[in-house]
């Protein structure tokens, strides 16, 4: 079969096309982030874990990702009126449709020490969010640098 012009034309630019997206996606993934090195402690990864085990991301959010039947729990731990003693509270109780879970203190411990650190890494709603030219969002985070 003879190659026509416009079927080796056709043919470089999707050559050209996959080169530029394999050096896109190569920037893009290779860039190091100080956001990125952000680590929990030990006990926020306990906490972590119990947050996805019993699946509290399908009722609440962090930073406005998750279920929508209770409410974000992003800035929990430093709200007014709220923190340690109140999260504590209702872990265990329940409140509305919020089931009874019955954690140990060390459990409730570690979930509220994951809350902390998320609590620790940003403000959401970021209202002060700025979209850059290229695309990127730069995001304002709190002054508290987490473990």
């Amino acid at each position: 079969m003879k190659r026509t012009s416009s079927t080796r034309f056709y043919m470089g630019f999707l050559a050209v096309l996959i080169t530029l997206f394999a050096i896109y996606n190569f920037t893009v993934y290779t860039k190091t982030n100080p956001e990125s090195d952000l680590l929990l402690s030990r006990e926020a990864i306990k906490g972590e874990d119990l947050w996805q085990q019993n699946n509290c991301f399908s009722c609440h959010q962090l930073y406005g990702l998750g279920g929508y039947l209770g409410p974000d729990l992003t800035n929990t731990y430093s709200t007014d009126g709220k923190g340690e003693a109140y999260i504590k509270a209702f872990l265990n109780s329940g409140i509305k449709t919020m089931p009874k879970f019955n954690f140990t203190e060390k459990e409730k411990s570690n979930l509220v020490a994951f809350l902390k650190e998320v609590d620790q890494t940003g403000i959401y709603p970021n209202l002060n969010a700025k979209i850059e030219k290229t695309g990127w969002v730069t995001l304002e985070y709190k002054s508290q640098k987490a473990k």
